[in-house]
């Protein structure tokens, strides 16, 4: 059901629109949002972060020059996602008294956004979920991420679907179509913004293959990082023209595997979470991408870089079908398999390298502008995102589906 917009209130008067986030990953992708927002006279733009990820998440506050006018600061070490959950949905109760939004604002599938999405439940507050849609339809794989996903669908009133899949997830899962528009991910916004400022300019080494991997979710913690850590190892024995670059997450748990196994190795460069320009120069210096986050999975394309993703599934199906991402999940002997293929046979890293990215046009942002106003009675529906036609796919192995 799509909550209509108070109509009352007078068209010359802003629409009050309040963003919710709390991790760096969601800040990358909703600051091109919020700055296109801030910068139009139809929107009074209120920003309110929990900080569920304190210093990464203040880069990119930083880059992209935005202070949060409520700042829950939930951040403590240790804290389960049931203490993660209630500090947040107290903290915005507050936020959502004083501000009084017409609409809230979250992205992604962190704590933040289901208690963001429940808040506003609560309130009775309209509620538009940026990146909504996206499924893998195993309820503990990503944890807790696919719980977070499925049910703020079920109180969102605005999705703001990335690609046709994610739509035709949410039409499948009974969603009115009238309140599901096609946008894009705002991370290609934010990407396109920053690869080609001054201070993203990177020079290639010569006869230097570098590797980036990120690796840091829940699903991966003990053995899978183990083997991730082992496979990566064995990689750079194998090609002794690679060097690879892991920015480390800063959760104890996820370190004490890299740093055992890959801290003494010479061409493994294993740093603290770099702010978002340093991580964009590295993918423009990388000639393949390791990784289990989704931000990457999307951007990497972007940047003609082949990704293997470190996961049983993915809720970024559109990659992998592309013919630009391979799902290699977390055994030692497939990652080393299909990292080896990509630095062995030229003929097959270009197929990869030159799919077309299915993720965005750096035109969503704008679309999610235009669909609040036609929300709200002022303007009419955005165009949908259509992406550009796709080549014909890599040649499908097992490895190429999307497991269960």
């Amino acid at each position: 059901m799509v909550l209509s917009f108070d109509s009352s209130k007078p068209i010359t008067e802003p629409l009050t629109v309040l963003p919710i986030f709390g991790t760096r990953p969601e800040a990358v992708k909703m600051a091109p949002l919020v700055n296109l927002l801030k910068a139009r006279p139809e929107f009074h733009c209120v920003v309110g972060v929990t900080a569920q990820h304190r210093q990464i998440l203040d880069q990119i506050l930083e880059f992209f020059n935005i202070t949060p006018e409520h700042d829950l600061n939930i951040m403590l070490a240790g804290q389960t996602l049931a203490e993660i959950t209630t500090r947040a949905l107290t903290g915005l109760d507050d936020v959502f008294k004083e501000v009084q939004p017409d609409i809230v604002l979250a992205q992604g599938d962190t704590t933040t956004v289901l208690a963001a999405a429940l808040a506003s439940a609560y309130h009775k507050i309209p509620f538009g979920h940026v990146e909504a849609g996206l499924r893998t339809d195993n309820l503990y794989d990503p944890f807790p991420e696919e719980i977070n996903r499925r049910l703020t669908s079920q109180i969102t009133q605005l999705h703001f679907a990335p690609t046709q899949m994610a739509r035709e997830n949410l039409l499948r899962e009974g969603v009115d179509s009238k309140g599901i528009f096609l946008t894009g991910n705002t991370v290609i916004d934010a990407l396109l913004q920053v690869v080609n400022r001054p201070e993203a300019a990177v020079e290639k080494t010569p006869g230097e293959r570098l590797i980036l991997v990120t690796t840091h979710r829940r699903e991966n913690w003990g053995k899978p990082q183990e083997n991730i850590a082992l496979a990566l190892h064995e990689i750079i024995e194998k090609f002794p023209d690679t060097r690879a670059v892991l920015p480390m997450h800063p959760n104890p748990i996820v370190r004490e595997p890299l740093q055992r196994v890959l801290g003494q190795h010479p061409r493994v460069e294993l740093t603290e979470p770099m702010d978002y320009v340093d991580l964009v120069k590295v993918m423009k210096r990388a000639h393949l991408v390791l990784t289990d986050s989704g931000g990457v999975q999307e951007e990497a394309p972007a940047l003609g870089l082949p990704v293997l993703v470190l996961r049983g599934t993915t809720e970024r199906p559109e990659g992998v079908h592309a013919g630009t991402a391979k799902l290699v999940g977390t055994r030692r002997e497939d990652i080393v398999q299909q990292a080896s293929r990509l630095l062995s046979d030229a003929d097959y890293y270009t197929t990869m390298s030159h799919a077309v990215n299915p993720y965005g046009d750096g035109g969503a942002c704008e679309r999610i502008a235009q669909a609040i106003l036609h929300w709200a009675g002022r303007g009419e529906r955005p165009q949908d995102f259509t992406p550009a036609p796709q080549p014909p796919p890599v040649p499908s192995s097992p490895l190429d589906l999307v497991r269960a």
